[in-house]
């Protein structure tokens, strides 16, 4: 049998069809979604110039938060204006190279958005168990280090999925059930054998929101041990205080994800699509929105 050539089975674009479903809804739907998007984008460049121009959030704790809000923007960017295309003006279609640089910064940016959450953890953990020594130890050279490493660790980790993509062929047409390119999304129009796709998706997910968790994990159980110890009432009131938007920020940012990772893999069959689809754009659109809001009412100082 003759072999096909790689370029024969490699669509020269994709069809991005929205929610399934619920091709008649895209409208109202489109509602929530520009809202969120319009918040987004004015919480966070506001918050960002105030952090960048208020000489008195020049701390360590709004240097991650500013990293918070610049991941959240470009999150919500390379995929909102998008899925509001599909559905205000149903332009669906992406090219193949643009499907996987959207993929890339969606994973990448992901990942780095749990990475700063893990930051600003540790963050919490010096500034409330090593409070004298917090402006020694979380230096601005630490802090940029810190970034970079984040930044780096998505990069690294996502860039083998844009080849393992790439490589595959795909013979089972080409539209993609979803607002925008995904790996997995991507990855099941293959008629190829798309094993090595699933298993390192699966590493790459433990080796970044395995990691963040655990390492937030420790931060809390260590900065509550601290804070159980303090015999003043009002001591401990005021350390609980300074914790709760990151625990908001956490539970916006896993929780979709959660729902939306293990449904993916383990419970496919028995959720609608259209459920996934929605859950996937919320665990994008969810943290940019609500961050800002949250750090805004909660920081006394912003």
């Amino acid at each position: 049998m003759m072999m096909l050539n790689q370029t024969d089975v490699t669509p020269a674009s994709f069809i991005l069809n929205g929610i399934p479903g619920l091709e008649d809804m895209h409208v109202w739907i489109s509602l929530p979604f520009c809202s969120m998007y319009v918040v987004a984008v004015v919480g966070n460049c506001g918050l960002l110039y105030l952090i960048c121009y208020e000489d008195a959030l020049h701390r360590p704790m709004y240097y991650f938060l500013a990293m918070l809000f610049i991941t959240g923007l470009f999150i919500s960017s390379s995929t909102i204006p998008k899925a509001l295309s599909i559905f205000w003006f149903h332009f669906k279609e992406i090219s193949f190279e643009g499907c996987l640089i959207q993929m890339f910064f969606v994973h990448t940016l992901t990942g780095m958005e749990s990475g700063v959450l893990m930051l600003m953890a540790l963050d919490r953990y010096v500034a409330i168990c090593y409070p004298l020594r917090y402006s020694t130890i979380l230096t601005n050279p630490i802090i940029a280090k810190a970034g970079l490493s984040t930044f780096l660790r998505g990069v690294l980790l996502i860039i083998p999925f844009t080849f393992l993509t790439k490589r595959l062929p795909y013979c089972r047409g080409n539209i993609i059930p979803h607002t925008y390119c995904d790996h997995m999304s991507v990855a099941k129009l293959s008629c190829g054998n798309i094993k090595v796709n699933v298993i390192y998706g699966l590493m790459v997910a433990l080796l970044i929101g395995g990691f963040d968790i655990l390492c937030i994990t420790i931060s809390y159980t260590m900065i509550l041990r601290a804070v159980v110890s303090l015999s003043s009432a009002d001591a401990r009131q005021k350390a609980f205080s300074t914790c709760t938007a990151h625990i908001c920020s956490i539970v916006f940012s896993y929780s979709p994800a959660f729902f939306s990772f293990f449904s993916h893999h383990f419970g496919g069959h028995r959720i609608p699509p259209s459920c996934h689809i929605i859950v996937a754009n919320i665990y994008l659109l969810l943290p940019p929105t609500m961050n800002p809001v949250v750090y805004g009412v909660k920081t006394k100082q912003i």
